[in-house]
Order: C-alpha cells, then sequence, then structure tokens
C-alpha cells in the first residue's frame, strides 16, 4: 500500500525480544513519489499519549485522526515495506502536521526552503 505523507495507517511493529509482532498506528511521513520509486514507506511511531516522554514527542488531535485514544507522535523514525501496510485509518490535521514537520526541523536540522 502508498500512503500519502501525513496518513496513519496500521503496521505491524516487531518486539525485540521474540519473533511477534504487534498491530500499531504510524504516521507517513514520505512522500507518494518516494514511497512509490523506493517501494518504502519512512514511518514515525505514533504511542499513546501516557507513555513516558520521549524527546520531540508531537501531541496529536487523536479523535481527528481517527485514533481511538488519547496519542502521540514519536520521532522513532523507520522504513517499511509498502507491502507490509496494513490499512489507512485516518490523517493528520493541518495544526497537527505543523507540529510534526517541526518537530522534523529540529530532530534533522533542516527545512524544505532552499538557500
Amino acid at each position: 500500500m502508498i500512503c500519502r505523507q501525513y496518513d496513519i495507517v496500521v503496521v505491524p511493529f516487531p518486539f525485540t525480544d521474540r519473533r511477534a509482532s504487534k498491530r500499531r498506528p504510524a504516521l507517513a511521513l514520505s512522500t507518494v513519489e518516494f514511497s512509490a520509486g523506493a517501494g518504502h514507506t519512512v514511518l514515525a511511531m505514533i504511542t499513546s499519549a501516557d507513555n513516558p516522554a520521549w524527546p520531540l514527542d508531537v501531541a496529536i488531535d487523536s479523535a481527528r485522526a481517527g485514533l481511538g485514544a488519547a496519542s502521540k507522535v514519536r520521532m522513532k523514525l523507520f522504513t517499511l515495506d509498502n507491502r507490509l501496510i496494513l490499512r489507512k485509518i485516518g490523517g493528520l490535521h493541518d495544526i497537527d502536521r505543523r507540529a510534526v514537520e517541526q518537530a522534523m526541523v529540529r530532530l534533522l536540522g533542516a527545512s524544505g526552503s532552499q538557500t
């Protein structure tokens, strides 16, 4: 499945200590063009708002995003083969998109503007 940037999707997250995985939401960060060309999507973890803080966590409007519980985008980034993306469940509202973009700039030290 190829997603659009800021889609919220369900993916299988592996456990590091066993061979099982659990279905979890994640935020698509890469563009359609990148994901289609690479066959992979760059994703950020989405976790419960109750979990301990992590640098650059972004609280999101979970109801508008299609999530059933209070959540935050965690700047733990990974790529995943598009064939493993199970389904789209929602997307970020414009305000949350801007907050994630700001966190990405702080994380990577780059912006979309060219100098």
